[in-house]
């Protein structure tokens, strides 16, 4: 069995040497644990459950089953990513489920951040379930828990968003090969297992993904809003050399419309508003000084690529006291 916990003489994994001799000790220890037994795992396109879904198919192949929700909140070309990556490229055993009009229609309305968290973890867990019914003889649940997953939870500082949550009739073994790990080591091994270099190193994103970027009930046309000016900040940070030099950075489109004017005529349109941020451990963050030409060049293309936009503001807050995210 793997280890429960990281050994204190564990050396850190920083070179691709080290990140292959943990990938075959996973690998042994998978087949040990699961032996001929199927195993199901919820495919966010994130770094820790890519990592595990590329380490569970070098060890057991097609007795893994990938379930990939697309809640209608992720980001401008992920769910294809997602596809490419592990069905056309790996060859995974892969469900993609389109749950856009699932989870929209139960936010409709809904305007409170906590409520909306709420729906979108619970639907998650729902329409997951209702997949994992489906299948048939499936033992294990693998899950993308990270060391410091494990010590925030035991020191009370969140609850353990990997732990459990799902109905009592699928009482599955858990399957954690990166347990042990922290972040920069899950990056190294996902390299070293064949990951696409964009998918390792993506930015942190939260698990209600645009969720929290659309304050305010959130609406199909604003979402668009939010996920299009998303992809040209992000586009224009990779073109500019801030692509990895900045921790994290996306736009918000908030529920409130300003006076402009488009084409000689009054436009009653949104604004974005782009946040950019460094940040060593997220408890505290300071602002990314944007070059000024950059930034014109982002209303240029925003404002007149975006349908419905007219203004782009800087947040320029550090946390304290704004916080990363906007909800």
């Amino acid at each position: 069995m793997a280890a429960e916990r990281r050994p204190a003489d564990m050396v850190r994994i920083t070179t691709p040497e080290l990140a292959q001799a943990f990938i075959d000790e996973q690998i042994k220890e998978i087949r040990e644990q699961v032996g001929d037994k199927k195993v199901l795992l919820a495919l966010s396109g994130g770094v820790d459950s890519s990592v595990v879904a590329a380490l569970l198919i070098k060890a057991i192949g097609d007795q893994l089953t990938s379930v990939h929700v697309n809640h209608g909140l992720l980001r401008k070309g992920e769910p294809e990513q997602v596809i490419e990556v592990f069905q056309n490229q790996m060859k995974a055993n892969l469900v993609y489920v389109d749950a856009t009009d699932r989870f929209l229609d139960k936010l409709a309305g809904v305007t409170d951040p906590e409520t909306k968290r709420m729906i979108i973890g619970g639907e998650f867990i729902e329409v997951f379930a209702e997949e994992a019914r489906k299948l048939d003889g499936v033992e294990f649940l693998a899950q993308g828990t990270i060391w410091p997953d494990i010590l925030e939870s035991e020191e009370g500082i969140k609850a353990h968003h990997n732990a459990g949550g799902l109905p009592e009739d699928l009482n599955f073994e858990l399957v954690e090969p990166i347990k042990i790990l922290f972040k920069d080591e899950v990056r190294i091994v996902g390299e070293q297992l064949g990951l696409p270099h964009g998918m390792v190193y993506r930015q942190p994103f939260p698990g209600p993904g645009l969720g929290v970027r659309c304050p305010g009930a959130i609406t199909r046309d604003r979402l668009e809003a939010v996920r299009e000016s998303d992809a040209i900040l992000r586009e224009e940070f990779a073109k500019n050399g801030l692509e990895g030099k900045v921790w994290q950075y996306f736009t918000v489109v908030p529920d409130f419309r300003s006076t402009g004017v488009k084409d000689g005529k009054r436009a009653f349109e949104w604004s974005v508003i782009i946040r950019a941020v460094n940040t060593n451990d997220a408890m505290t963050a300071t602002v990314e000084n944007i070059p000024f030409d950059l930034m014109c060049h982002l209303v240029e293309r925003i404002t007149h690529e975006v349908p419905g936009v007219n203004r782009v503001l800087y947040d320029f807050t550090p946390k304290p006291t704004g916080t990363i995210e906007f909800e």
